[in-house]
């Protein structure tokens, strides 16, 4: 074990892949989307020029969330990107429910597998 590392049960362990797993997919597909199979949505919120660049940043944090080494820059990443897609659902008078339980649930998994992040 890694100093400073608090040891994480089985059942904590299965959750936070699952959760990561499915968030993984969910960010995964997004990206195509912007990526190949509908990039006019990306030029009705005025962000064409930009699809390329959100969509492999989109890829690569959510691969970096889902690795064990590296899911704390994952949430960081993500945290960062959903925080950026709240604000332009708000901006274009869209609900923000979506992209804010995408928000906690990455939060839950950045807790579930970093027990130390919570001060005891």
């Amino acid at each position: 074990m890694e100093m400073g590392k608090t040891e994480i049960s089985k059942t904590r362990k299965i959750a936070a892949w699952i959760i990561a797993g499915l968030l993984t997919a969910l960010y995964i597909f997004s990206a195509m989307a912007k990526l190949v199979f509908q990039p006019e949505q990306m030029a009705q919120m005025h962000l064409a020029n930009w699809r390329i660049i959100i969509g492999i940043g989109e890829i690569t944090s959510a691969l970096l969330f889902l690795l064990p080494r590296t899911n704390i820059y994952g949430t960081l990443l993500l945290s960062a990107y959903m925080g950026g897609a709240i604000i332009l659902h708000m901006t274009n008078g869209l609900s923000i429910v979506m992209p804010s339980v995408v928000l906690v649930l990455i939060w839950v998994v950045g807790f579930l597998r970093n027990p130390e992040l919570v001060k005891k």
